[in-house]
């Protein structure tokens, strides 16, 4: 199904009404970050990407790693809401023996690769890529990275490697909402020039606004940005976004919403609790 503008708006709110709904019941964390990356899953998932539930294992589909594994709820909300599982699995998120883990998980359908030890989901992305380059398959490979794991070494070791190989067939899509654990990205390692970087180790790259789902629809169709070069899409998002009061706060990085907070939470994503 390809969903128009509005039906991927409808998409991304259901995606944080889920991550909330999830975090909340498990006493989890993360839910910032799931809410920062909930626009870039929906346009991927309702516009763009080549995969879908009777497919799922087609050599051809096209790849999504989830390298910033910890925002697992937003993924599977995304998947349970295109179909690869039933949607009552969301409510066994974080349950010991469930089939949905705290950290993305491939034994749930549609998801690649487990991920979470941050900083190496674009290596295997890279792997992937390659992969598709030499058996002369037409799939991408989409990574979502956090703005933090882009202070590994491994990740640029991926850039670096990526740009030599001309990876065109890869996309690394980087959640920039500038919090990371325990506080503001530009406070622990400054990442700018963000965009500079990435151009230097050989990607094309193209800043956008991402909660804006018109320019994210825009970008993620015109991929790759040039023929021979792989893609860096730097998304600048909100952590928290879509609850004023969760927005650029470094406290939900790790905090559940309970009591008045879930409740309140939930009447502006327009949920009932």
């Amino acid at each position: 199904m390809v969903r128009n503008v509005e039906e991927l708006k409808e998409l991304s709110r259901k995606i944080r009404i889920h991550s909330t709904r999830m975090i909340h019941a498990a006493g989890s964390s993360h839910l910032g970050s799931n809410l920062s990356m909930a626009d870039v899953m929906a346009v991927l998932y309702g516009r763009v990407l080549n995969v879908a539930p009777a497919f799922v294992e087609d050599v051809g589909r096209d790849r999504v790693v989830l390298s910033k594994g910890h925002a697992a709820a937003g993924f599977y909300a995304v998947l349970a809401e295109c179909g690869f599982f039933p949607m009552e699995w969301l409510d066994q998120f974080y349950v010991n023996g469930a089939r949905l883990a705290g950290h993305a998980t491939n034994d749930v359908p549609g998801i690649e690769v487990s991920s979470g030890s941050l900083g190496h989901g674009l290596s295997i992305a890279c792997g992937m890529a390659l992969a598709g380059k030499r058996g002369n398959l037409a799939y991408r490979v989409f990574a979502i990275l956090s703005d933090g794991e882009c202070n590994e070494g491994s990740t640029w070791e991926a850039a670096m490697f990526a740009g030599h190989h001309g990876l065109s067939n890869l996309v690394a899509v980087v959640d920039y909402n500038k919090i990371q654990a325990l506080g503001y990205t530009k406070d622990i390692v400054d990442l700018e020039p963000l965009g500079g970087k990435w151009k230097a180790f050989g990607w094309s790259v193209e800043e956008i606004d991402g909660h804006n789902i018109e320019a994210l629809v825009s970008v993620f169709e015109r991929v790759p940005l040039e023929t021979s070069r792989p893609t860096c899409i730097i998304a600048h998002t909100i952590k928290g976004k879509g609850v004023s009061f969760m927005e650029d706060n470094v406290l939900w990085h790790y905090r559940a919403p309970q009591g008045e907070e879930y409740i309140n939470a939930m009447k502006e994503l327009g949920a009932q609790p």
